[in-house]
């Protein structure tokens, strides 16, 4: 089995605080070797950074999480480049937009995301991108910054909004929701895409497996999501595993 990359799991949680070395001992067995930490609030940069100066294998991205958007301020958007370029920070993320959450003020998450997306294209790094109920949106501000690279993280889009996003060189995360089998629309988007635009993740400690529902989240775990894929398109998980991690290294520069 080659090496896989978990490309999306908050392993800076509380939630790990207990087991964290018995959680890194786990992923290392089920050969998830790598993962990536993106970052939600300016609160969280500093964890990110102590974590994977501690663990081999594991790289930060720092960014502005639209969830937390009552924990951003315009001082944090100043710290940010500096964050990105001295702490070799591999993306920018978890940005985006979520019009799910109703309380969420849409303009200010719009200011907040446009200036990150800015903030990528001058440190040159990719994004990690948060896009709930929101993928049109954040695929015209895509196009429109334009010269962007990167991953809309958890997509729950459509299979047409999935192709605008190929065609602007964008990948898709796919992590616990494919497993579902309600998940009708996301599993056929996954058997059927172009698998250089593929990359798995867990988003732990969230979004378990279907068979792991209620239960926390982590990168071991992701060989739930390696099979299930692997099974919709009708291909090797050995195969699919080589495919994604390539995908990873290289949108990532690893």
């Amino acid at each position: 089995m080659p090496e896989l990359i978990d490309t999306h799991a908050h392993l800076d949680d509380a939630s790990f605080d207990a087991d964290r070395n018995a959680m890194f001992s786990r992923a290392r067995e089920a050969g998830v070797r790598r993962q990536i930490v993106p970052g939600i609030d300016r609160a969280s940069w500093p964890r990110i950074e102590a974590l994977c100066a501690d663990q081999s294998g594991v790289y930060p991205a720092y960014g502005l999480h639209p969830l937390f958007l009552d924990a951003h301020r315009d001082t944090h958007l100043d710290d940010l480049p500096g964050w990105l370029r001295e702490r070799k920070a591999v993306a920018v993320g978890e940005i985006g937009l979520d019009f799910y959450v109703e309380d969420l003020d849409p303009d200010r998450q719009r200011r907040f995301f446009r200036e990150q997306l800015e903030i990528a294209r001058e440190v040159d790094l990719p994004v990690i991108l948060h896009a709930r109920r929101a993928v049109e949106e954040v695929t015209q501000a895509l196009k429109k910054a334009g010269d962007l690279r990167g991953v809309v993280h958890s997509f729950s889009g459509s299979e047409e909004q999935a192709r605008h996003l190929w065609k602007l060189g964008f990948h898709l995360g796919i992590g616990g929701p494919v497993t579902y089998e309600r998940a009708h629309r996301l599993r056929g988007i996954v058997a059927s895409m172009p698998i250089e635009f593929l990359l798995l993740e867990t988003d732990a400690p969230d979004q378990p497996c279907a068979h792991r529902r209620g239960q926390r989240n982590e990168p071991a775990f992701m060989l739930d999501v390696l099979e299930t894929v692997a099974g919709l398109r009708g291909e090797t998980v050995e195969y699919v595993a080589e495919c994604t991690t390539a995908n990873a290294i290289r949108l990532f520069q690893l």
